[in-house]
């Protein structure tokens, strides 16, 4: 069984933890119909286009 021949440093331990625990970063890109922020492939949730067509009724 393996077996570590050095204790791992405190910087080392939480640079690796910090990997876990970091933001998740989100694509983000403007509808072209209204022009606010939306994901990729998604319908916009704010106008309910998606390539180019109305697909959801969005009531004001």
């Amino acid at each position: 069984m393996a077996v570590p021949k050095q204790k791992r440093s405190r910087s080392r331990t939480h640079k690796k933890r910090a990997k876990i625990y970091r933001a998740i970063s989100v694509a983000m890109e403007t509808c072209p119909n209204c022009g606010k922020p939306k994901m990729p492939h998604r319908v916009c949730l704010h106008c309910g286009y998606y390539n180019g067509k109305q697909v959801l009724e969005i009531a004001e």
